[in-house]
């Protein structure tokens, strides 16, 4: 099968096409035929993982230590990238019963990877599902990860109908949908983005939405009861002015300092601090599959790249120039 394979770390040009074995499900496995794939920022970090310094990574520097034994500190251990994907089932182990070939599904990998290849396999039980039925190939590939860490972040904090939430990093992965689901519980929500995906949150149903490049929203004569850190370039010091009494600052990368803030803001009361590290779950996924069906949740593919062209989707991403979500095409559907 062809696959993108990386064998260094390194700029976009490390990625390169190859034919690669086609892989066999065990008894307890599915083999899926991959259509479509996400370019996600784990891919792109993981591809240069060994130049990561603690300063840039957004999470506490024994993670990045973890992170960097996981996925070699030489070289790639796990030469194949994308965690998230969508595609058919090709092929079942004689043990499995949930999936039959030719169901069209969706899903999460995770660290493994292994998305950016024809063919994948990966247990029974794993984080897959049937595709909604209304999304193309490439539309479902960029949202499971996503979706997943914003339906258990925004289910966590009990938000209220009428409630006032900002996501500071509304055109992400986990931003874009954690703007929608906070507008599905009822919430007033503001998104903060640059300038060229404006109107990509608009379009998610935010009621209004900030351009960084323009104004500091922690400036404001304004107060939100919620207020989502995506990529950990907040600052809770300056945003606690416009928290309400009791509002949360709630982080989804975050540094040692972070989760001290956290525990003495649980001490002292006021506006708290709060770190979000969740797990991916089967059943949330499921779960969001309806609400994709149903019409509730939505996602915008800006481009897909063939699979062949992965660097150049990777050096587009990081360009900082993608108004939504990046696919790549890896067979047709």
């Amino acid at each position: 099968m062809k696959a993108i394979v990386y064998t260094e770390y390194g700029p976009p040009e490390v990625l390169h096409l190859q034919e690669v074995p086609t892989p066999e499900p065990k008894p307890n496995e599915v083999r899926v035929r991959i259509h479509a794939a996400s370019v996600n920022f784990g891919d792109l970090l993981a591809r240069k993982i060994r130049q990561v310094t603690p300063a840039q990574f957004h999470m506490p520097a024994l993670f990045l230590m973890l992170a960097k034994l996981y996925f070699g500190i030489f070289r790639p251990r796990r030469p194949i990238l994308g965690s998230e994907f969508a595609g058919d089932i090709d092929m079942v182990g004689s043990a499995v019963t949930r999936f039959k070939p030719g169901m069209p599904v969706f899903g999460f990998l995770g660290p493994r990877m292994g998305a950016y290849a024809e063919y994948v396999c990966l247990p029974e039980n794993g984080i897959l599902t049937e595709k909604p039925a209304n999304l193309s190939y490439e539309q479902a590939a960029v949202v499971p990860y996503g979706a997943m860490m914003a339906w258990k972040m925004i289910g966590r904090l009990d938000l209220r109908p009428g409630q006032k939430v900002l996501v500071n990093g509304a055109s992400a992965g986990i931003g874009s949908l954690a703007v929608q689901i906070a507008k599905y519980r009822g919430a007033k929500v503001t998104g903060v983005c640059g300038t060229q995906r404006m109107a990509f949150v608009r379009s998610l149903g935010a009621d209004e939405v900030i351009d960084y490049t323009a104004e500091d929203f922690t400036t404001r004569d304004e107060q939100w009861d919620v207020i989502f850190d995506i990529l950990g370039k907040g600052s809770f010091s300056r945003a606690r002015r416009v928290l309400t009494a009791d509002g949360r600052y709630v982080y989804v990368s975050f540094k040692s300092k972070q989760l001290f803030q956290m525990l003495w803001t649980r001490l002292t009361g006021g506006p708290r601090v709060l770190c979000a590290s969740e797990t991916e779950q089967l059943a949330d996924l499921v779960t969001l599959k309806g609400l994709f069906e149903s019409g509730v949740l939505t996602t915008v593919i800006d481009r897909t790249f063939p699979l062949e062209q992965a660097a150049e989707a990777h050096r587009y991403v990081e360009s900082g120039n993608k108004a939504a979500q990046v696919a790549i095409t890896v067979t047709a559907g």
